[in-house]
């Protein structure tokens, strides 16, 4: 079985990927395919690699700050409670962030997003409509955006 996460940055660059919202040098920006957490988004590192000490230090670092912009622009523009960092890597070991919008009430019990169920989490109810997508993803790419023109 293939790479997951490398077979959606495959899609990305074949154009075919309706969730993608931008490129940065270390990775792409993906909203998540289901939105049980709105806003939910995934930043996909560049290189195939299983564990941040395995890139060199200077992609690293810029990895990091990638995705801690891209975290603060999800922040500004979905509004959350608080904001879950993720990269976890067990299922998938491409190195990949997850970003979880948090409001309270959002799971059944208070803790990490995966104490929902998989069927809740992963309802097809929970697929934003292709205008909501559209929404989304400018929304999140003209803040993306801003904050790299501030830094």
């Amino acid at each position: 079985m293939g790479c997951l996460v490398c077979e959606r940055i495959e899609t990305i660059k074949n154009g075919t990927n309706p969730y993608f919202v931008m490129e940065l040098e270390t990775g792409y920006v993906v909203i998540g395919d289901h939105q049980h957490f709105k806003g939910y988004t995934l930043f996909l590192c560049k290189e195939h690699a299983i564990e941040l000490h395995h890139l060199q230090k200077e992609y690293k670092l810029k990895y990091l700050e990638e995705m801690s912009m891209v975290a603060e622009a999800v922040y500004h523009v979905f509004k959350p409670e608080k904001l879950n960092y993720e990269l976890l890597g067990n299922g998938d070991t491409h190195l990949h962030w997850h970003l979880f919008p948090r409001v309270t009430g959002d799971t059944p019990t208070i803790g990490p997003v995966w104490k929902l169920p998989k069927e809740e989490m992963y309802s097809n109810s929970n697929c934003p409509s292709e205008e909501e997508l559209i929404c989304m993803k400018r929304d999140l790419k003209k803040e993306i955006e801003k904050l790299i023109q501030a830094h």
